[in-house]
């Protein structure tokens, strides 16, 4: 069956026309609800959260309609990060948790992330099950009047996050002497993620703390680190922590003002984890996105690289398959499954300040573990259909992986979250890699 709404991560589109309309999100909230819903006599519930964003306050109510209408009971958190809508679904015993949220992306697009009873993500049967649902008729199986849902909404799920935050850094160690720059991007961690660095004793300086529905991830965040550089260097502090709209992912700033990407926090945490036992496995799983830098760097120190499809829902469905419990993506999706069933920005920036605690070291002596090999991506935006099937592309991309040989490798693959096709190619020769990466962009762009 061809995905018609779910993408890499959930629904996401630009709010007030398809697929993200009050009408798509009732309907998602009934053919989800029905598939959750079981003969069990015991009521049935599903958490949502959201980040800060206008179009929240429309998806809701039509996700709340849809769910209440099939018996399903909704609690709804409010702003809450992505991550702790997920430890929430399976603290409280939910069926479903539901996270209203287009991460990274700007105010006017919003998505649905939706999360099993376990936590975790569902499977791509589930969400394809969900939306063969969603186009049938739903006018069956409604709730009797007196078998309606009820909605309660919740006043201490940002506590509990903080609580559950706090307890995956070391019990023996505080942040006590440390000054920590923390962006919050206006959006769902606004308010837990300085709380909970201020409750373990850093000195916190918070940008991006003040969202009007907006502003979410406009000039502050993981995406734009210029506020948050400026913020490290005017109070003097050790380190600067980026969140996205909706905290499941960070970048890392240092004491020098200089930028660390997911690559190198999951190498730090990696040799951390390895030198303290804490590793499931001698290993990490990283997406093919992932700098072949540190693939190399992890077979020296004895640890294992293995590659899944971008998305953190697939790096964290091999880290089940393959045990393993530290994986991530170059973007900054860090998942610990020791203490989270996704991806927490906030959880794998304390595990970088655990290092800093117990090394003594600044963060600009610690944070580069690996050399990077020269790596390019290119996004080329398209409007027609797939321009991958296209012939020309086709002949631009072996000729390319031909060129590389062994020298390099070839990444290619189209965005599921916006019409964009990314290019991206790794090489030991930075001038073959750039010729590369232009000619099948330039395929890309004449077929598009």
């Amino acid at each position: 069956m061809t995905r018609k709404y779910f993408g890499t991560d959930g629904i996401r589109g630009t709010a007030n026309t398809p697929p993200m309309t009050p009408e798509i999100a009732m309907r998602l909230g009934m053919a989800a609800g029905k598939y959750f819903r079981t003969t069990s006599p015991r009521r049935h519930s599903v958490v949502i959260g959201k980040d800060t964003r206008l179009s929240g306050y429309m998806i809701e109510p039509a996700l709340v309609a849809g769910f209440t209408s099939v018996g399903m009971d909704v609690t709804l958190f409010g702003p809450l990060p992505t991550p702790g809508v997920a430890m929430m679904t399976r603290s409280l015993r939910a069926d479903l948790g539901v996270m209203i949220s287009a991460s990274h992306n700007a105010f006017h697009d919003n998505g649905i992330k939706l999360f099993g009873p376990n936590g975790y993500k569902l499977s791509d049967e589930i969400e394809l099950e969900i939306e063969g649902r969603m186009d049938r008729a739903l006018d069956d199986k409604l709730a009797a009047p007196e078998d309606l849902g009820r909605t309660l909404r919740v006043d201490d799920a940002q506590s509990r996050y903080i609580e559950i935050v706090k307890a995956s850094f070391p019990k023996r160690m505080r942040l006590s002497g440390l000054r920590v720059c923390i962006d919050c991007a206006n959006g769902a961690a606004y308010k837990v993620a300085p709380k909970a660095l201020y409750e373990l004793g850093a000195e916190v300086f918070a940008v991006g703390v003040s969202p009007n529905g907006f502003n979410i991830n406009r000039e502050v965040g993981s995406t734009d680190t210029s506020a948050l550089k400026h913020a490290v260097q005017t109070h003097r502090a050790d380190i600067g922590i980026a969140l996205d709209g909706d905290a499941d992912r960070c970048i890392i700033i240092d004491e020098e003002g200089q930028e660390i990407d997911g690559d190198q926090l999951i190498a730090l945490i990696a040799t951390h984890w390895k030198k303290t036992g804490k590793l499931s496995k001698p290993g990490v799983v990283t997406t093919v996105m992932s700098n072949l830098g540190l693939e190399l760097y992890l077979e020296s120190v004895g640890l294992k690289l293995e590659r899944s499809q971008v998305g953190d829902r697939y790096v964290v469905e091999k880290m089940r398959s393959e045990d393993y419990n530290l994986g991530g993506e170059q973007s900054g999706h860090i998942v610990m499954r020791d203490y989270s069933t996704t991806g927490d920005g906030l959880m794998a920036a304390l595990q970088i300040l655990a290092v800093m605690v117990e090394t003594g070291k600044p963060l600009s002596e610690i944070a580069h573990v690996f050399d990077r090999v020269p790596q390019k991506l290119v996004n080329v935006r398209f409007e027609r259909d797939n321009p991958l099937e296209h012939k020309d592309v086709k002949a631009a991309i072996s000729d390319a992986e031909s060129r590389l040989a062994k020298e390099g490798r070839l990444v290619i693959r189209k965005s599921g979250t916006e019409p964009l096709i990314r290019v991206m190619a790794e090489a030991t020769d930075a001038d073959l890699m750039d010729t590369v990466v232009e000619d099948v962009a330039e395929a890309v762009r004449q077929a598009s």
